[in-house]
């Protein structure tokens, strides 16, 4: 098997799963916008894919390696949502007010309002607020009471839209466990963001993303699972 045709194997295991989580929760698939994680796959993968037209939102940890991939002009062609799915320095604020579509991971007002201040005019750039589901030193995100409060804060700033939340479970954690830390985060983003608005759930990647849609997750981000070099790794 060649490499694209491992790649669209890969892509079609993934909306499969997808497909069936939706199916046990009782959802539609329509309900479920898959978030591709490029930050680790190779410009070839990520291109091919786009080529094809089966990704359009992307995740990017990094700034500067963002910028540096897709303001080349072999990506500038292509109409994608870019997120910043990793921990946001205050000095790179500027830059991923302007670049960025979305910021999934914020858990700081001083830096939301540096992001504020440097949204370009005419540009509404969505956020969704970090809630820490583990106990490692090393996660960003908040508390759940903590990242509600900050949701109340973000509200006040005209230029940066919050409408949603983002988690990252314990890795290698239970089911049962993952199932009752996706119920808590769903419970609280039902109330702070109310059915009829826009509004995004970002729970699950690649090891949990069945269990995280089942939960009510709209915006899994899955890497290693589209980017695999073994179909073995995906199922």
């Amino acid at each position: 098997m060649n490499r694209e045709d491992q790649l669209l194997q890969n892509y079609k295991k993934v909306k499969e799963a997808l497909s069936t989580a939706c199916q046990h929760a009782g959802r539609s698939p329509e309900e479920v916008t898959l978030l591709a994680v490029t930050k680790y796959a190779k410009d070839s993968d990520v291109l091919f894919l786009l080529r094809q037209g089966l990704i359009k939102h992307v995740g990017e940890s990094r700034v500067q390696q963002a910028l540096l991939r897709w303001q080349s002009p072999d990506f500038v062609p292509f109409a994608t949502v870019k997120h910043l799915i990793g921990h946001l320095q205050h000095n790179k604020a500027a830059k991923a007010a302007q670049f960025f579509d979305f910021i999934d991971s914020l858990d700081d007002f001083s830096t939301a309002q540096a992001l504020d201040r440097h949204v370009p005019q005419g540009k509404v750039l969505r956020g969704l607020v970090q809630i820490k589901l583990t106990n490692r030193d090393s996660q960003s995100g908040l508390p759940l009471e903590r990242a509600r409060e900050l949701v109340r804060q973000l509200r006040t700033l005209p230029h940066v839209k919050v409408c949603g939340y983002m988690a990252i479970a314990p890795q290698g954690g239970a089911e049962n466990e993952l199932k009752r830390l996706f119920a808590e985060v769903k419970k609280a983003f039902d109330v702070d963001f109310p059915a009829g608005t826009e509004r995004y759930l970002s729970l699950g990647m690649s090891e949990d993303f069945t269990i995280a849609v089942e939960a009510g997750s709209t915006l899994p981000r899955i890497g290693s699972k589209l980017f695999a070099d073994n179909l073995q790794e995906v199922v």
